[in-house]
């Protein structure tokens, strides 16, 4: 299945080869993972890892990191010109290897300072005690080397997002890795942190790391790639070049078509104003004297999409979930539905007045994991299905096969854990489970975050399916094409205030960055 004209065929001096995947194939019950995957990646080289959720990319990391040991697959892995022969349930003997991998979700301990989590499970030890100078020393040596602007004794819950993910990689160096993987490293970064990662990623070049690097952002493989390899439905259909490549390129190698536009083509004509928020101030929940709101006005249509942009730390995903009832309390202003004052202090209240939220992090908030599609989709509509203290289950998966069927949920059965689901197909079962309750107004926070090109695509016209029913919906986004792209209309957050709304034909990236940042 390899387009052979796009391979690059050179031929590789093998001391310049760190990693060579020869006929990588990986078969679970009823599925193959992997088929036949064969790829080199260059000592000291930056290789992106690119495909849609389901391509393989997870599966291939695993197989590499340990996860999935030999003798569970086809074909052979050489790392250095040496056999990789991972034995069961081998992570530690993948990182004494020097195979060390980033998850998109951090395995930091919040309350342990920098240091000791770099070093946790491996510290120096004197007369059977821990040499804390030694640790701490240890530790500022390795931040230096390497750039990394962090002080070894911050408590780790105190530090920013980008300031975690760099304490993450420090981590994975303090084992002398040569090999790092950084599976969705920006996902939850801002633009400057999102620079800096890429800035240590140049000096971890520098000093001969090599690393593998996967994202969903495009643009990024662009910024700090030097190869690509593109995988599809487990068999890799490219290994080019970074320059050689194109956005177009690469999402037609992607997805196995030409995509022609991004976003679907839509003909909205919103109605009359069915949510307002007139000058809303809230206090975090845990530190009451604290505003995370600080007057935020809006108003939405029936059938409309309200774009939120801001950066992180503007009070998007707070504002979201104070209108939810889930998150600070409200100490000024009013929010309204139909004209009325509304007063929602939980989920439950919102979700009975004709609210609903898919939140931002969806397998911390959105979803059990461990629970089937069918129970999640119908986890907070059981009030539907229940007649004489029991639940008709037969009604139950009569209406969640519907909602499942709607948006193209891609799954043998409903009685499939939702751990096993790809990203984008987990985002559809969080959505089924609040458009089962027939919101008026959808929030939905981040919506695209962490999904392929193609999923996004597929969630863009569920978006314009649902405001052609009549339903309002606001847009949190951290991408501004997706902003821009999608709305009716951008509200722009700064400070936890609302800082402008603008009509789409006015909107521009330049517009709502002077807006953001509060220059305007």
């Amino acid at each position: 299945m390899n387009d052979d004209s796009a391979v690059d065929n050179s031929i590789t001096p093998e001391e310049d080869i760190i990693l060579d995947f020869r006929h990588v194939t990986k078969k679970f019950p009823g599925v193959t993972a992997l088929s036949d995957v064969s790829f080199q990646i260059r000592r000291g080289e930056i290789h992106g890892l690119c495909g849609e959720n389901g391509a393989g990319k997870s599966t291939l990391m695993k197989i590499l990191s340990g996860v999935y040991p030999w003798g569970t697959y086809e074909g052979q892995v050489f790392c250095e010109g040496q056999e990789l022969k991972l034995e069961n349930r081998s992570i530690r003997q993948a990182i004494e290897t020097g195979i060390a991998i980033v998850y998109q979700e951090l395995t930091l301990v919040p309350g342990m300072t920098v240091g000791e989590n770099v070093f946790l499970g491996k510290e120096p030890l004197e007369a059977g005690a821990i040499n804390w100078d030694k640790l701490y020393a240890d530790t500022q040596q390795l931040l230096t080397k390497y750039k990394l602007d962090i002080h070894p004794q911050a408590i780790v819950k105190n530090l920013g997002v980008g300031k975690m993910q760099m304490t993450e990689i420090a981590k994975a160096l303090s084992e002398n890795a040569r090999i790092l993987i950084l599976d969705e490293p920006t996902s939850a970064l801002a633009e400057a942190e999102i620079e800096k990662l890429m800035e240590i990623l140049r000096t971890l070049k520098e000093h001969g790391v090599t690393c593998i690097y996967i994202t969903h952002k495009l643009n990024e493989f662009f910024a700090i790639t030097d190869s690509i390899t593109v995988l599809r439905d487990g068999h890799v259909i490219t290994t080019q070049p970074t320059p050689s490549l194109t956005v177009e390129k690469l999402v037609s190698y992607m997805v196995g078509r030409e995509m022609t536009e991004r976003f679907p083509e839509s003909h909205r004509q919103p109605g009359e104003v069915i949510l307002e928020v007139e000058d809303l101030h809230a206090a975090d929940p845990e530190e009451s004297a604290r505003e995370v709101l600080k007057g935020v006005n809006l108003t939405l249509r029936k059938g409309e999409v309200l774009g939120i942009a801001g950066l992180m730390g503007s009070g998007r995903t707070e504002l979201a979930m104070t209108i939810f009832g889930e998150y600070g309390k409200i100490t000024q202003g009013t929010v309204k539905l139909d004209g009325r004052v509304i007063d929602v202090k939980s989920s439950r209240e919102a979700m009975m007045q004709g609210l609903s939220l898919v939140p931002e992090d969806r397998k911390r908030h959105g979803l059990v994991l461990i629970q089937s599609i069918l129970r999640n989709i119908s986890l907070p509509n059981l009030d539907q299905f229940a007649s004489w203290f029991r639940i008709d289950d037969n009604a139950e998966l009569k209406a969640s096969r519907t909602f499942a069927q709607s948006l193209a949920i891609k799954a043998p059965n409903l009685e499939v854990q939702c751990n096993t689901l790809s990203g984008g197909n987990q985002q559809k079962v969080v959505i089924s489970k609040w458009l089962m309750s027939s919101p008026k107004v959808l929030i939905l926070d981040d919506p695209t975050r962490g999904i392929d090109v193609g999923a996004k695509y597929e969630i863009y016209k569920l978006i314009n399916d649902l405001t052609a029913q009549g339903i309002a919906i606001i847009m949190i986004s951290s991408d501004l094409e997706e902003v821009l792209g999608m709305s009716d209309r951008v509200m722009v957050m700064h400070a936890g205030r609302s800082a402008g709304t603008l009509d789409i034909a006015e909107a521009t990236q330049e517009r709502i960055m002077t807006l953001a940042t509060g220059i305007a």
